[in-house]
């Protein structure tokens, strides 16, 4: 072995290497920490202006892996590697798997307009994707939503957002709708009145929205009496039913007899 090209070689190619080697950590070391600081600079400023937690998690990821791949490739380029065939790569690989998962995209794309537009919460009762109840999870491909029957259901996200949302929370009161079909010998706004005072009885009603009691149609059969009480909508249920009980009850007090051609006091 030649001593001297040996000792060469370590004076200038190993001791150049060492140096990058050095110099490859330092940047990687100094590179994580700068991520992890623009990262919480941008978690904290979405937190003060009130963004949603699991947007914030997400996003904080997402760039996370962004700039932790551009750091990689700066460094690669640092040691003279040619970094445009592995970019390439990658963007090639991206394509690929985007259109693998279109479908998973699409929901990732709706979940971050659903955090993002807030067309509802958590605790909210809405109507979305075919599927009506309460909202439990709203996550970044799907949203989970327990319906009235006590169902725990999954919708993916691009369905909700595709769609028509009705959001039963979002104002104070929800208004139930009954109907009562009184027979024709019956004095109509008498029976309104009546059935005024009994829904008025009706507990968790709307104080500051009057219940809606008139006529609403004439029959040959009766009068048909439109039956509308206000309530919130975690009371929606309990007035529903209790409005169809202070109906049959009414009917039942004073006697009214069944509308011509039906063997019914109330239709509902």
């Amino acid at each position: 072995m030649n001593v001297e090209a040996f000792q060469n070689f370590l004076q200038t190619t190993a001791t150049d290497l060492g140096i990058k080697v050095l110099a490859a950590l330092a940047f990687w070391i100094i590179g994580r920490w700068l991520i992890g600081m623009v990262i919480s600079l941008m978690r904290n400023a979405m937190e003060r202006n009130s963004v949603d937690p699991t947007l914030t998690k997400y996003l904080g990821s997402i760039v996370n892996v962004v700039l932790n791949i551009a750091l990689v490739l700066g460094i690669l380029g640092y040691f003279g590697i040619q970094t445009t065939s592995f970019a390439a790569m990658l963007a090639g690989a991206g394509v690929a798997i985007g259109a693998a998962w279109s479908g998973l995209l699409s929901h990732f794309a709706a979940g971050a307009f659903l955090l993002v537009l807030r067309p509802f919460k958590v605790g909210d009762f809405i109507s979305a994707g075919d599927v009506t109840g309460t909202v439990k999870e709203i996550g970044l491909f799907a949203s989970t939503i327990l319906t009235p029957d006590n169902v725990l259901t999954t919708v993916g996200n691009g369905k909700i957002f595709s769609g028509n949302i009705q959001n039963f929370s979002a104002l104070p009161a929800r208004r139930v709708e009954r109907t009562a079909l009184i027979a024709g010998s019956v004095e109509p706004l008498q029976a309104i009145e009546k059935f005024r005072a009994a829904v008025l009885a009706i507990p968790n009603i709307s104080t500051e929205m009057k219940p809606e009691i008139d006529i609403l149609d004439f029959r040959l059969e009766g009068t048909v009496i439109a039956i509308r009480p206000y309530t919130h909508t975690d009371h929606y249920w309990q007035v529903y039913f209790d409005t169809n009980a202070a109906i049959a009850r009414v009917c039942a007090e004073n006697g009214w007899p069944a509308p011509a051609g039906t063997h019914k006091i109330v239709q509902v």
